[in-house]
């Protein structure tokens, strides 16, 4: 049985003060989710402070992006040793809006996830098409590329310590949702693939989440779906009450 894991990506949002409440809230509650794993990805400059609000508590942190060096002049970014220093157990890789905004290409996603397991690092390794691509019938090729390109060279028990996110780029952030079919079937597509590469074994102990305007009123019917294992929630992750809402629709 996979644990399920429900996610905040808060993404360039929050000051100071508010990412500590919004962290402290999430603490505060997060007793009442010890069946399912409860994460918290804030910005960075706040990662040290939203540490001590949840520190502990059931909820753990993760970053939302890192550097495959270890070390070096490699100016603005951070490592895995870094997040790991100041409380990290998880960090996002390749987010759609990284990608699409950025430029990062499966490559650096790649490069990115090899060192974040190397570390210790729990990653969250997103995949999802534009809405263009899925238009064209292209989702099952965009999907099946970023699986391979974002997770080359992996061994299966590395394999085994991913968390992989389907995100559909057309749905993140704009109050469209895909449907159950749409979603179920990525994330089957996604297990098949896992299953392919490296065995079954394998396949079904991997989590995958969805990503892509979930919210409180739709998260039951999605996290209900026998491939769907949790949630990487952008806006409503900001505030406490929908947060904790998506994770009950998980329990």
């Amino acid at each position: 049985m996979r644990r399920p894991l429900i996610a905040g990506n808060w993404k360039m949002n929050t000051d100071r003060a508010s990412a500590v409440a919004l962290a402290t809230g999430v603490a505060r509650r997060a007793s009442e989710f010890a069946q399912l794993d409860l994460l918290i990805c804030p910005p960075a400059v706040y990662l040290i402070p939203a540490a001590e609000a949840i520190a502990g508590s059931k909820a753990a942190l993760g970053a939302q992006n890192m550097y495959h060096e270890a070390n070096g002049a490699f100016t603005g970014e951070l490592s895995a040793a870094m997040l790991l220093d100041v409380g990290c157990k998880y960090v996002i890789l390749g987010h759609s809006e990284r990608r699409h905004i950025l430029g990062e290409t499966d490559s650096a996603v790649n490069k990115k996830t090899i060192a974040a397991l190397d570390a210790g690092l729990i990653p969250i390794v997103c995949v999802g098409e534009m809405l263009a691509e899925r238009e064209a019938g292209k989702t099952a090729d965009v999907i099946r590329r970023q699986f391979e390109g974002s997770l080359a060279g992996l061994t299966a028990e590395q394999a085994g310590r991913v968390v992989l996110a389907y995100e559909p780029v057309w749905a993140i952030g704009t109050g469209k949702v895909a449907t159950l079919d749409q979603a179920e079937e990525v994330h089957a597509a996604l297990r098949s693939l896992l299953a392919q590469r490296y065995n079954r074994q394998s396949a079904d102990s991997v989590r995958i989440l969805y990503g892509g305007s979930v919210k409180p009123s739709n998260a039951g019917e999605l996290l209900s779906q026998p491939n769907i294992d949790g949630a990487l929630i952008g806006g409503a992750s900001l505030k406490v009450d929908d947060f904790l809402g998506i994770a009950a629709a998980a329990k």
